[in-house]
């Protein structure tokens, strides 16, 4: 009865509070929102968080990051709960924040950068994925060196004792600076091997799934290729890219499930998943799903459209901008006697339709994956623009092609 007690003990999913930032550059409801993305994030890698935390600040403390009345409001939550494990900031702290905060508070402390990297390492399957997770979790750790040797503290008074321990650090730091520099030519040598592997896959048409994470592309991809991609309800569901042959009507194309965007992420993760991004690089036509429940999905289009410049260093590419989940798009009516402007959250989806989204043409369809809702119109528009590249490299395949809107 003692040995089940504690497995289910142990079973129990760590209890932690979020912590983020009311700044000029950041208002009141964004800080809200980037805390829930952050709740879901530590969802996804098995914790459990049960309080919000904020404090309107100018910048950051660079001390402790919080102001002391707030570290020691937090201290005293902590201690009158007993229960609360560890806190998550939403923003990344320096080594020495995190020493501070830690021995103030005495529980463990994480920042989103290093949430991210805990759900980066439980997700990756391939030795790509874990080659490159890897590397960002080494990128991550070099600068924090500092942090895993607190235990010298103790010696430092001691006549001859501070030495060693610089010592050991810079050790450190050379064998972390090695295996990243090993790391990067295993992730050259994996890139060589997939290069081989796009181009034995011929000229085929390649299309791209791409957008933020959660929004619902393997869920498509399961759908378009009639695959069984693992899609979960989750953040980063997705790391491994996947590559499945599609044919609509009689057109064959390559479909690629790639892994999802996020806000805040920081630039050594995005280079280190660059490899993974290749299949973005040599699409032929980028098809950007978007949840339109989410009460911000253009935000997230922003993040998705910047990380994109970045990846595919600007390039122009076809894109089909696809409004997922419209079986969940929710609004509120505006109540009539109410003069102030509307909002995101009282307009419905037809009047949102009637927006910027006007402007795409035929470059925008509204679709639920889920609900198999409005695929054949999607379905046409894929068969529309790859059957036009196909043709720029099969030309004689012209005769062999009936038009699918005629269907």
């Amino acid at each position: 009865m003692k040995l089940a007690a504690t497995i289910e003990k142990a079973a129990e999913p760590e209890k932690a509070i979020l912590v983020g930032l009311i700044t000029p550059q950041q208002d009141e409801e964004k800080a809200k929102e980037y805390l829930a993305e952050l709740a879901f994030l530590a969802e996804t890698a098995g914790a459990e968080s049960v309080m919000f935390l904020t404090q309107r600040l100018d910048y950051p403390n660079p001390r402790t990051f919080l102001g002391k009345g707030k570290l020691d409001e937090l201290k005293h939550i902590i201690e009158e709960r007993g229960d609360i494990s560890m806190v998550i900031f939403d923003d990344d702290l320096s080594t020495k924040q995190v020493l501070n905060i830690e021995r103030e508070l005495g529980v463990k402390i994480l920042d989103r950068t290093n949430l991210i990297l805990d759900i980066f390492a439980k997700r990756a399957q391939t030795a790509s994925a874990k080659t490159q997770v890897e590397l960002a979790q080494y990128q991550y750790l070099l600068p924090r060196l500092t942090r895993m040797w607190t235990h010298l503290e103790r010696q430092r008074g001691g006549i001859g004792m501070r030495g060693p321990g610089e010592t050991q650090i810079e050790t450190d730091r050379r064998i972390i600076l090695n295996k990243i520099s090993l790391l990067k030519e295993e992730l050259k040598a994996i890139d060589r091997q997939k290069a081989v592997q796009r181009k034995n896959r011929g000229k085929l048409t390649r299309v791209a799934l791409v957008g933020y994470t959660n929004v619902g592309k393997s869920t498509m991809m399961n759908l378009l290729s009639k695959s069984d991609v693992f899609a979960e309800n989750k953040l980063f569901a997705t790391l491994d890219t996947t590559v499945r042959k599609v044919v609509i009507d009689n057109l064959p194309f390559l479909l690629t499930d790639t892994v999802g965007f996020i806000r805040k992420l920081p630039t050594h993760l995005v280079d280190s998943f660059k490899s993974t991004l290749d299949e973005v690089r040599e699409a032929d036509i980028l098809v950007h799903v978007v949840d339109i429940s989410h009460p911000n999905f253009e935000e997230q289009i922003e993040v998705v459209d910047r990380t994109l410049r970045e990846v595919c260093n600007g390039a122009d590419k076809p894109m089909i901008l696809v409004f997922n989940k419209i079986d969940a798009f929710r609004c509120t009516p505006k109540d009539e006697d109410d003069l102030t402007p509307k909002q995101r959250c009282n307009r419905t989806l037809d009047e949102l339709k009637t927006s910027w989204m006007a402007k795409m043409n035929d470059n925008c369809v509204f679709i639920s994956a889920k609900k198999n809702t409005n695929i054949d119109e999607l379905k046409q528009r894929l068969y529309t623009m790859a059957r036009e590249i196909h043709l720029t490299r099969f030309p004689y395949n012209d005769l062999l092609f009936q038009d699918y809107t005629e269907q």
